[in-house]
């Protein structure tokens, strides 16, 4: 049997300590809404004005935008009407972007009007927003395999690639955004081999997949958990998944199908999740 000595007993527990003493966040539930909203797709979260948009597709040419607040009760379901199948959300200051099937929205939150309606030529399924450091806005094309970006006013395609396999949901970190891949589908928005996270760099364009590209499922929402891994949603199966830098993946919870774009409230421990087949939003206290 090795002894080891008082040094070495010091680096080895110094250096493994972190490996050892992670563990993945323990959720409780925290609120559920009735099921009020009609296939709720995005969250976001207003910080300046204490609320949630939530993003409402309800067929086509019926959507709407309601108001929620971070307690779960509702402000306003018809906050904003007369968008198609609005999905993805991102806030940029005073500006709600939405992706509201082959057009780019843009809204004054301040004034509750839309003030640009950006369409993105040749898509096909616009489906989540993410914005970087500079205001830039992307979009992800689900069906086309495409991001598009508005930059300058214009929204123009910024990426197409087959080894996007159906981006979903898009975060950015700095230089990178990391996309929630949906997998190849088949059959409608069935899958083969389900997706996984992906890497891009904003000033090359480089695609690469996050680990060793194992399946993980058929990825949705793409949110920071605050210590270098990633709280993603799995539309088809239900689950929310913590996924690491190296690509693992574990469930944190099973929910019913449907678990769409959700958001995270550091500040406030609260990951909150909109159902989209069963009209409501649900939200965890995160420990």
């Amino acid at each position: 049997m090795k002894i080891f000595s008082p040094l070495s007993l010091t680096l080895f527990i110094s250096f493994f300590a972190p490996f050892c003493l992670a563990a993945d966040p323990v959720l409780q539930p925290a609120w559920q809404t009735d099921d009020i909203f009609l296939q709720p797709e995005s969250i976001v979260y207003d910080a300046k004005r204490g609320v949630l948009y939530v993003s409402n597709v309800n067929g086509d040419d019926n959507g709407f935008i309601s108001l929620l607040s971070p307690a779960g009760e509702l402000i306003d379901l018809h906050w904003l009407t007369g968008l198609n199948g609005p999905k993805g959300l991102a806030l940029v200051g005073d500006n709600l972007y939405v992706a509201d099937v082959n057009d780019l929205l843009e809204i004054d939150v301040s004034t509750k009007k839309i003030t640009q309606r950006y369409h993105a030529p040749g898509s096909l399924f616009l489906n989540d927003v993410a914005a970087d450091d500079d205001g830039n806005v992307y979009v992800s094309d689900m069906m086309a395999n495409g991001i598009y970006r508005l930059a300058d006013g214009e929204l123009e395609i910024w990426l197409v690639a087959s080894e996007l396999e159906a981006p979903n949901g898009l975060l950015i970190e700095g230089n990178q955004m990391i996309v929630g891949s949906w997998g190849n589908m088949t059959d409608g928005f069935s899958t083969e081999i389900p997706g996984h996270l992906k890497t891009i760099e904003l000033d090359t364009k480089e695609l690469n997949s996050l680990g060793n590209k194992r399946p993980v499922g058929n990825l949705d929402g793409v949110e920071p958990d605050g210590n270098g891994n990633y709280l993603v949603t799995d539309w088809m199966a239900g689950k929310l998944l913590i996924i690491t830098p190296d690509g693992r993946s574990t469930t944190l919870l099973s929910l019913d199908k449907g678990s769409a774009d959700h958001t995270v409230l550091p500040q406030q421990n609260l990951i909150i999740i909109p159902m989209m087949l069963s009209n409501t939003v649900v939200a965890y206290h995160i420990n």
